[in-house]
Order: structure tokens, then sequence, then C-alpha cells
């Protein structure tokens, strides 16, 4: 059995610019196949528009609000929504608010630089 608390990790800068920290993944626990972090994105920010080809997500809103693309839709999103991400679907995250936007992010398979790719801002 693996538990990790999210205190013991230290926060990194992904390829999309956001503050992560990766709490399970196969780099860190038995896992082999997905990867749960805590993104922060501060007042004004935004991560760089990327898409995953092999990897789906899951944003989860923990606190904050803000702006969310996929593809060709943008959604208003707050505490409490979850938001599904197809593999290979275009997207980016804004803040929106005057507090960081935290959410956590589940990857299936685990989250890679390697399966990241940018592409132009939809935000």
């Amino acid at each position: 059995m693996d538990i990790v608390n999210r205190d013991a990790t230290a926060a990194f800068t992904t390829k999309d610019s956001s503050s992560i920290r990766e709490i399970l993944a196969p780099r860190n626990s038995c896992l082999e196949r997905q990867s749960l972090a805590e993104a922060t994105i501060a007042a004004g920010g935004r991560t760089i528009a990327h898409f995953h080809p092999n990897t789906e997500e899951i944003y989860y809103i923990m606190d904050g609000e803000g702006a969310m693309a996929i593809d060709g839709e943008q959604r208003h999103v707050r505490q409490g929504d979850a938001i599904a991400i197809p593999a290979g679907r275009r997207h980016q995250i804004r803040n929106a608010g005057s507090v960081p936007l935290v959410f956590l992010c589940c990857c299936v398979p685990a989250y890679t630089d390697a399966d990241t790719e940018f592409c132009d801002s939809l935000l």
C-alpha cells in the first residue's frame, strides 16, 4: 500500500507552465498506468495551450474559478466542477479570479512531458 501526503511532495513547473505537485504516479508509487497531481495557477495566469496524444485527463476544481477551453468550446469553471479532457483534444485553463486556481489532475496513462504538445492559444 502506498500513501503519499500532498505536503510531502515538492512543487515543480510542468511543460505547460502550471505549478504541479505530483501526489501519486508510477515514479513514486505502486501505480503503473495513472497519475494524480495538484495544479495551481496564480491569479491572472494560464497554462500554455496543449494536448496529449495518448493521455486522457480529468481536472477537478478544488478552489477558485477559471475559464476552460477544449478545442472550440470555452466554459466558466469553479470549485466542485470536474472537466473531462479526452486524449488528443487541445486544451487550456485560465485563472479568472483573484485567488489561486487549484485543481486535481488525474491522467491515464500517467502524465509525462513527452506526451505534451503545444498548440495555438485557445483563451
